[in-house]
């Protein structure tokens, strides 16, 4: 007998259960922040919004489903199963964080704070939840199957990310690698620089953009559910021994960029998750392509 629909809600400990967690007492917090021009009403406020959609919600699951909730921090260590419909209730941001743990699951997103947040991942408001749960598990439910990003180790490490991975030092000082593409007739060529980014066509409206635009590049960004990804050097320095002729591409399905590590050591990360980091050393070769897993954000 198979299992009946489990709905995973996805939320994050609010600034205010932080600042209670630090100060103590809402009047020390509201000192606290007091004390650097703001109010603590407005934390409080946004607080018990997210408290209210994160209720409706799981007040909207059907009866006969299951259900269950798993804060932010402990995601690397929940297990989600096939029959799961994940609710992401927050910020674009949570949409990326559990994006990695995932394996083809119907996610909605349910923003919590409209007006202030950009609504690209999360696009529903709570009271939608009650039509949209049976309908993610539905035949006809539309999702939007948006392409991720993995980087694979040598010695097999893998990361996966919905927005980007960023690879380089973990601080400010120089990264030293040797930076491959996949493509006839490239040479392999040593750089010295701030980083690598590589991202999809949802990380281009976030850090993959700034590069852009900064750079004023003629490369077409891919959308979110292009099977391409865009890559760029940060700040890549010019010396006798690292070039400067490969600071950006793009990447089709089956092409990779390899980078070998020439540094004591790098990290790579996803979706800005320092924490969730893949620690690279001298002589370690890391290749960043499109990821075989998809996101399936419902419509």
């Amino acid at each position: 007998m198979s299992l009946a629909p489990r709905a995973v809600l996805v939320h994050r400990t609010t600034e205010y259960e932080e600042l209670l967690a630090r100060h103590g007492t809402h009047g020390q917090a509201a000192f606290f922040l007091s004390a650097r021009g703001r109010s603590v009403d407005a934390v409080r406020e946004r607080h018990e919004r997210n408290h209210r959609a994160l209720a409706e919600v799981a007040g909207a699951v059907p009866l006969t489903w299951r259900q269950t909730r798993v804060e932010r921090a402990d995601l690397d260590r929940f297990l989600f199963g096939p029959e799961d419909v994940v609710v992401v209730v927050g910020q674009d941001g949570l949409v990326a964080n559990a994006a990695k743990y995932l394996d083809g699951q119907p996610v909605i997103g349910i923003d919590t704070d409209p007006g202030r947040t950009a609504g690209v991942l999360v696009r529903h408001r709570a009271d939608r939840a009650r039509r949209l749960l049976p309908y993610a598990v539905g035949g006809g439910a539309t999702v939007d199957e948006l392409t991720m990003v993995e980087a694979v180790t040598d010695d097999a490490q893998r990361l996966l990310a919905l927005n980007e991975i960023y690879v380089g030092p973990r601080g400010h000082q120089t990264a030293r690698y040797t930076l491959d593409p996949d493509a006839t007739g490239v040479a392999p060529e040593p750089q010295a620089s701030s980083g690598v980014l590589v991202g999809t066509g949802t990380g281009a409206t976030g850090w993959l953009r700034s590069l852009w635009e900064q750079r004023s590049s003629t490369l077409a960004l891919p959308a979110p559910a292009d099977a391409r990804l865009a890559w760029f050097v940060r700040e890549a320095w010019p010396s006798p021994t690292t070039g400067t002729s490969r600071v950006e591409g793009l990447l089709d399905p089956g092409q990779g960029l390899r980078l070998t590590v020439e540094s004591d050591r790098l990290v790579a990360f996803g979706d800005g998750v320092e924490s969730d980091a893949l620690d690279l050393t001298w002589g370690q070769t890391v290749r960043l392509s499109v990821a075989g897993p998809r996101l399936r954000l419902v419509h």
